[in-house]
């Protein structure tokens, strides 16, 4: 024999019902059947409703009635032709009945268990009621009232069975039974004086192993809305999927956390007697859905990650607590007696506090009854008042052969880490079949998402970028980003979405992924932005494995990296201000990006694409020690000074160069050598030199009036004036046969930049275009300096610089 319950999902309204129909009429053909039903969809939560509204408006209540007759009678008619007339008095009856409980509410202004119990099981008697009748009209079927079978004591709303009873009734009636299908409402039961009981959260599911124990049955099925227990809530983590074998245990412990597919008491009835459970989907019934069983066949490690929401932490601590014992009897009695459930507990060994986790709802209560528990303590200073911690969250990971595999607690708090989520408090039984941690609600979904990350999707890692400037570099970038999408999900394993873009004006958010083929569409239609803003809503996205990206030369937006280190935001720059701000600025972004345990990856500040600053850290890191550079740094100028010769204008090669996207938006802060003095900077400090900028010395090229313009527009009209000193730079240089290259220098601790005349023999002689070489000189390489030479500037080959330290990030 087989027992099937399907929940109210599955019979919510008539096209449902038909399905349900289908799936007895298939499972009869082998077997006999019991068929538990809950009520229609969210009838018992408005019968509830109805009832509460009775006290003070009788007219609601039964408007709310008349809605809920019109949806039964409603799957009367779509699906019952023989029986109908009968169906219908017998609904119309308990729906009168319904009707005369309101008016005494009303009237008698009293709403007590007893009643609510009794409001609440009209919605399984009516939807017994008429799926039975509705199976009556092609199959064997019967319908039984499960109040005369499941026999429990006096609590009205969570009512404990008396097994002993029920067992022997549940026999009795199904062996004098001769049909084939037998329909049953759940949750639904009476105390030994016939009174109407309810069995609490779940009972449905409850009511269906209860007949699934008493009957010894094959198999209990639990049919419902997805298509068996997940690794993940797949609301929550789209990448969750469906578990094909678990043990009792096992789905135990993830029901108890939350995974509300199964109320966890239906578990044990099942558990005593063997009874296979198998959970199906109402709606694709082909598919096999989850077995939990004894001896489910060997799968992951891990077999699922699940959570409670809406959590509050209970803390008793203090000295006086040390060698004394009673204080645990104390706290838990008084939550006992009070009927505050306790979800969560975790002691210190020191016996110096005592933790425990309890539902928001609970948690005033909670605090004023143990402050009165341990009031004298308390006013004696042995304990410190109950600390109470409120919108947490609960998420435990879970398997019954976690035991067998070393360093999976590592794993899963290193990648709660590595993401900011920070862990309250931790819980891990003898048995290891689960690790809980208590953490804050706001990070929930991140956490899941995280922990799913790490034990169910290793073969594929999902970053989540915040761009921010989306000018040359920037375009560029998103560019390279979806062109290189299937290639980095098929070879690289790692999915990268763009959540966020702004630019000076607007901000465009997508916590799914923002469409690159449109992004600039979108932004247009964003809202309007700021630094702050932009920062406030990358924070309330809380994504996991965040990115920062600035592809701006905007000092601002370098002064906001702090922040985004301190929520565990990694950040990638191309921006060169910060690494050549204060030192004492550059050393705490590098030791916040250690604290928090976030990249902090600037490759492109010098060389755009080049490997320089990563080859750089690579020999320090390796332990040598560097002691001269000597480097072309500017592709711009490099570009100007290969361009200008006795037949072109200094000022229309500069203009050439910024057309091409060589130069900032600013070419004075090339051609001035700011840029490449930030950059030598930048150098010295990676290789362990405790720099200032104004420690570079800046040997400028532009006359003085050139470099005090304050505008584009004055600044090229400086270099048409100064044409002439400008041509006599070039010919002093031509003359000697020589070419001009600015140069950036740094040895043993000093460092300066300037423009030098360079002779054929030397390697910058022949570098072309926009080229940029930095040569090393180190305790490795003291005579023969390792080169590092290639294109240095351009929009395309620094956004690729930005796009190889977000591949960093990302294998780390």
């Amino acid at each position: 024999m087989k027992v099937l319950k399907f929940g109210g999902s599955s019979v919510a309204n008539s096209k449902n019902i038909k399905q349900v129909l289908d799936i007895i009429s298939n499972t009869s053909k082998n077997s006999k059947i019991a068929v538990i039903v809950s009520a229609f969809g969210k009838t018992t939560d408005n019968l509830l409703l109805g009832a509460n509204k009775a006290l003070d408006d009788i007219t609601s209540a039964i408007e709310i009635l008349e809605k809920l007759s019109e949806l039964h009678f409603t799957v009367i008619d779509d699906l019952i032709l023989n029986h109908k007339k009968k169906t219908h008095e017998e609904v119309k009856y308990l729906f009168d009945r319904l009707a005369s409980i309101y008016e005494g509410i009303f009237l008698l202004q009293e709403l007590s268990d007893k009643t609510l119990a009794k409001v609440s099981s009209f919605g399984e008697r009516l939807s017994s009621v008429i799926i039975a009748n509705a199976a009556k009209e092609n199959l064997d079927a019967i319908h039984q009232e499960s109040r005369d079978l499941i026999i429990t004591n006096n609590d009205y709303l969570n009512a404990q069975v008396n097994f002993k009873v029920t067992n022997k009734n549940i026999s009795s009636f199904f062996s004098k039974n001769k049909h084939q299908i037998t329909l049953l409402g759940g949750f639904i039961s009476s105390n030994i004086e016939g009174e109407t009981t309810t069995l609490g959260r779940g009972g449905s599911d409850f009511s269906a192993a209860i007949y699934a124990a008493a009957l010894d049955a094959d198999e209990l099925q639990i049919w419902t809305d997805v298509s068996g227990m997940f690794t993940a809530n797949p609301r929550v983590v789209k990448q969750a999927f469906a578990i094909p074998e678990i043990s009792y245990e096992e789905a135990m412990e993830l029901s108890h956390f939350g995974a509300k597919v199964l109320y966890p008491p239906t578990i044990q009835p099942a558990l005593r007697k063997d009874i296979p459970i198998r959970i199906k989907n109402t709606f694709e019934a082909e598919i096999e859905g989850t077995l939990i069983s004894k001896n489910p066949k060997n799968g992951h490690e891990v077999k699922g990650i699940s959570h409670i929401e809406d959590i509050s932490l209970i803390t008793l601590e203090g000295g006086g607590m040390i060698g004394i014992p009673g204080f645990s009897k104390r706290l838990f009695e008084t939550l006992s007696l009070a009927k505050i459930n306790v979800v969560f507990i975790t002691q210190a060994s020191s016996e110096h506090s005592i933790c425990v986790g309890i539902y928001d709802a609970d948690a005033t209560k909670a605090k004023h009854l143990l402050d009165e528990t341990f009031q004298r303590e308390i006013e004696r200073k042995k304990i410190k008042p109950v600390i109470l911690e409120n919108d947490l969250a609960i998420i435990a990971v879970v398997g019954e052969s976690m035991k067998n595999y070393q360093g999976l607690s590592g794993q899963m708090f290193s990648a709660l880490g590595r993401n900011n989520v920070n862990v309250r408090a931790i819980a891990q039984g003898s048995s290891e079949k689960n690790i809980s941690a208590v953490i804050n609600k706001i990070d929930a979904k991140k956490a899941l998402n995280t922990l799913h990350e790490q034990f169910f999707e290793e073969k594929v890692k999902q970053l989540n970028l915040f761009v921010t400037g989306v000018g040359n570099v920037g375009e560029r970038f998103l560019a390279q980003l979806e062109q290189q999408k299937k290639y980095l999900k098929e070879n690289l394993k790692l999915n990268i979405r763009v959540i966020g873009i702004s630019n000076s004006r607007k901000m465009v958010f997508e916590n799914s992924g923002i469409n690159l083929k449109n992004w600039k569409e979108l932004l247009e239609k964003g809202e309007p932005t700021s630094l702050e803003k932009f920062y406030t809503k990358v924070k309330k996205c809380n994504q996991r494995n965040s990115v920062f990206i600035d592809n701006t030369a905007n000092e601002s937006v370098s002064k906001v990296y702090s922040k985004y280190l301190r929520e565990s935001i990694s950040v990638v720059t191309c921006n060169k201000i910060a690494c050549a701000s204060e030192f004492d600025n550059y050393k705490n972004l590098k030791n916040l990006s250690k604290k928090y345990n976030a990249s902090f990856l600037f490759e492109t500040n010098v060389g755009a694409g080049l490997p320089i600053i990563d080859t750089l850290k690579n020999l320090i890191n390796s332990g040598d020690r560097v002691h001269k550079i000597q480097a072309v740094l500017s592709g711009s100028l490099n570009f100007v000074f290969n361009n200008y010769d006795e037949d072109s204008t200094f000022h229309d090669v500069v203009k050439q160069a910024q057309e091409e996207g060589y130069t900032e938006p600013d070419p004075k802060i090339d051609l001035s050598g700011i840029d490449v003095a930030r950059k030598i900077l930048i150098l010295a400090r990676e290789s362990g030199y405790q720099l200032e900028l104004s420690d570079i010395e800046n040997n400028a090229f532009l006359p003085d009036e050139a470099l005090q313009t304050k505008n584009n527009k004055d600044f090229y009209e400086s270099l048409i004036k100064y044409e002439n000193h400008f041509q006599k730079i070039y010919q002093q240089a031509d003359d000697k046969d020589c070419r001009l290259k600015y140069v950036a220098e740094f040895t043993d601790g000093i460092a300066s930049v300037g423009l030098q005349q360079i002779e054929a023999e030397h390697p910058f002689y022949n570098l072309e275009g926009s080229d940029n070489i930095v040569l090393f000189y180190t305790d490795r390489y003291p005579e023969n300096p390792l080169i590092i030479k290639g294109a240095g500037a351009g929009a395309e080959v620094t956004a690729s610089g930005i796009f190889a330290d977000v591949i960093r990030i990302a294998n780390q």
